[in-house]
C-alpha cells in the first residue's frame, strides 16, 4: 500500500516538473489565451427531403421554402429543392434490345438533366418562396442550403386532394436525411392505405430496412429487410405488403444498414381522409405532444417501448388552465416490443390542450416513442391529422406556408411559465413582418391565431423563440374549408439547429518541442 502511494506521488512530481519545464522554455512571446466555452456558431450547410406529394389526378400541391432572418454568413448562399432521380423498375429492364436500351437511357439522361434544375429556390432570408404542383406527377425533392441561407432553412409541403380516398389536407415539414425513424400511429389495417416513403439526398445508393410492431409484438415479415433506394430518389412501399397481419395500430422502425434517407408515413383512411405520419421525437422517459385542436372528436394515444423493459407512463392533458389526468386514462402500460394504444376520445372537450407523458415512477424512465392520431368532424365529414412526439422549440424553429386564414400556433409550457416571441415573416408576394410576444404559464397550453403580416400577399412563415422561462413546445395547424369538409393538418416544431457548438481552440504542451 506505502509503495502504491510513493509511486503516485512520484508520478505526480515528475508531471508538475514535465509541466515547469515547458512553461519556462516556452518560447517568447504573448501568453495564449486561456480556453473558453464552445462557441454558437451559424451551421454552413442544411439538407432537406420532401416525399412524393400524391398518386391522386385530383391533387393540388404547394411547396413553401423558407430562411429566418439572421446574422452573418456567406453572400454566396444558396437554397435549392431539386427533383428526386425516378426510380427504374428492374422488372422492366430488357438489356438484350438496343433500341429499349437507348431510350431507356435518353430517359434516364433527360431526367438527370431535370433534377439538376430546382423546383425552387431561395434568395434571401425572412422571405417565403412559393412554387405550386398539380397531379400526380410531382416527384419527390432533394435539396440542400448553404451559407447564411442554412441556418434555419425550411421547407413546406401542403396537398389538397379534394375527393377519393386520399381525400384531405395533407401537410409535411420536408425533413432532415437521418438514419432512425419511428412511427407510432401506422397500420396494415383494411381500412387504411399507409405507404412509407424513403428519399435518398446522396449521390450514393442507401439501404434501409422497415420493420414493424403490433399490440402483440413484431410482425412477421422479410420483405422490408434491405430495401434499396437509389441515389439521389425515393421508393415508397405499401406497408400492408410487408406483412400478411392487418393491424389497426402499430409502430413502424425505419433504419438504414449503410447511407442516410428521410423517411416519412403516408396515411389514408377509408372514413376519415388521409395525411403524413412524421417521425416521433427519440425515445425518452417523458414526450410531449402539443397542439390537440378544441373541437377534436376523437384522439387516440399510441405508444412503443423499443427497449428490454416495460414502460408505465402517466398520461395528462396540459389544457387551457391546468394539467389533468383524463378520466379513465390516468396511466398507460407499454410492454416491451409491443404498441400499446389508449382511446381518449373527445379529450380537450372544446378547450386546446397537449397530451405530455410522463414515468409513474420517477427513477424508471423507460425510453418511449409516442404519437397521436386526431380526428375532427363526424360521419361523411371527417378528417384526421397526426402529432407525434416532438423537442422543445430551444433557440428558435419556424413552419413555413401560413396562409391568412386557418392558421393556429399552440405553445405548451410542461415546466416553468415561460415566453415567446413570434414573428410573422414578410408574404411571398409582400407585406411587412409582425412580432408578438406570449406568455404561456406552466403547464398550460395557449393556442393562438397569428397575426398576418401587413399588407400580405401570398403566405407567409412563422418563426418561434424562446426568450425566457422553461421549455416550450410548439405546433401548427392549418385548417382549409373544402365541400363542408374543414380539412386540417398539423406540423410540430422542433428546434431549427440552425447553430452548432464549435470549440475554441486551448494550449497543448504537447506540441512543444523537448
Amino acid at each position: 500500500m506505502k509503495s502504491t502511494h510513493l509511486s503516485l506521488i512520484a508520478g505526480a512530481v515528475a508531471l508538475a516538473a514535465i509541466t515547469g519545464f515547458a512553461t519556462v522554455t516556452a518560447p517568447d512571446g504573448p501568453a495564449a489565451p486561456e480556453a473558453k466555452a464552445a462557441a454558437l456558431l451559424p451551421v454552413e450547410r442544411s439538407s432537406l427531403v420532401c416525399p412524393a406529394p400524391s398518386s391522386s389526378e385530383l391533387a393540388e400541391t404547394q411547396y413553401t421554402a423558407f430562411t429566418p432572418a439572421g446574422e452573418g454568413g456567406d453572400a454566396k448562399a444558396t437554397a435549392e429543392l431539386k427533383p428526386a432521380l425516378p426510380t427504374v423498375d428492374e422488372d422492366d429492364e430488357d438489356e438484350t434490345d438496343p433500341e429499349k436500351a437507348e431510350k431507356a437511357e435518353e430517359a434516364a439522361e433527360k431526367a438527370r438533366k431535370k433534377a439538376e434544375k430546382p423546383v425552387l429556390a431561395v434568395k434571401e432570408p425572412g422571405k417565403p418562396v412559393v412554387v405550386e404542383a398539380d397531379g400526380s406527377d410531382a416527384p419527390a425533392l432533394v435539396g440542400t442550403a448553404t451559407g447564411r441561407l442554412a441556418p434555419g432553412w425550411t421547407a413546406q409541403q401542403t396537398t389538397q386532394v379534394t375527393a377519393g380516398g386520399a381525400r384531405g389536407l395533407l401537410g409535411v415539414t420536408c425533413t432532415a436525411p437521418g438514419t432512425d425513424f419511428w412511427f407510432p400511429g401506422a397500420s396494415t389495417a383494411k381500412s387504411r392505405q399507409d405507404y412509407v416513403h424513403l428519399t435518398n439526398p446522396d449521390d450514393a445508393a442507401a439501404v434501409a430496412d422497415i420493420e414493424l410492431y403490433g399490440p402483440k409484438g413484431a410482425l412477421k415479415s422479410d420483405v422490408g429487410d434491405g430495401v434499396t433506394v437509389p441515389a439521389r430518389s425515393s421508393v415508397a412501399l405499401l406497408l400492408s405488403t410487408l406483412t400478411d397481419e392487418a393491424v389497426d395500430e402499430l409502430t413502424a422502425h425505419v433504419t438504414t444498414r449503410s447511407g442516410r434517407i428521410g423517411a416519412v408515413v403516408l396515411s389514408a383512411d377509408d372514413t376519415s381522409g388521409s395525411d403524413w405520419i412524421t417521425a416521433s421525437d427519440d425515445p425518452s422517459g417523458t414526450l410531449v405532444m402539443p397542439g390537440i385542436p378544441a373541437d377534436a372528436t376523437s384522439v387516440q394515444l399510441v405508444a412503443f417501448a423499443p427497449g428490454e423493459d416495460d414502460a408505465d407512463v402517466k398520461v395528462q392533458l396540459m389544457g387551457k388552465n391546468a394539467t389533468f389526468s383524463p378520466a379513465g386514462n390516468a396511466t398507460l402500460h407499454i410492454k416491451s416490443g409491443m404498441t400499446a394504444t389508449a382511446d381518449l376520445k373527445d379529450v380537450t372537450r372544446d378547450e386546446p390542450g397537449s397530451l405530455r407523458l410522463t414515468p409513474v415512477e420517477k427513477n424508471r424512465a423507460t425510453p418511449i416513442v409516442a404519437a397521436l392520431r386526431v380526428v375532427r368532424g363526424s360521419g361523411d365529414e371527417q378528417e384526421v391529422a397526426y402529432i407525434p412526439a416532438t423537442g422543445p422549440v430551444g433557440a428558435r424553429s419556424s413552419v413555413a406556408d401560413n396562409r391568412a386564414k386557418g392558421s393556429t400556433l399552440s405553445l405548451t409550457a410542461p415546466g416553468a411559465t415561460a415566453k415567446v416571441k413570434v414573428t410573422a415573416s414578410a408574404g411571398s408576394g409582400g407585406g411587412e413582418p409582425s412580432v408578438e410576444t406570449y406568455t404561456v404559464k406552466s403547464g398550460t397550453t395557449l393556442a393562438v391565431t397569428p397575426k398576418a403580416p401587413e399588407g400580405l400577399k401570398g403566405t407567409y412563415a412563422l418563426t418561434v423563440e424562446t426568450t425566457s422561462g422553461g421549455p416550450v413546445h410548439a405546433s401548427r395547424s392549418l385548417a382549409l374549408t373544402e365541400g363542408g369538409v374543414q380539412m386540417f393538418t398539423v406540423q410540430t416544431l422542433p428546434d431549427d439547429g440552425g447553430t452548432v457548438a464549435v470549440p475554441s481552440a486551448r494550449q497543448d504542451l504537447s506540441v512543444l518541442d523537448d
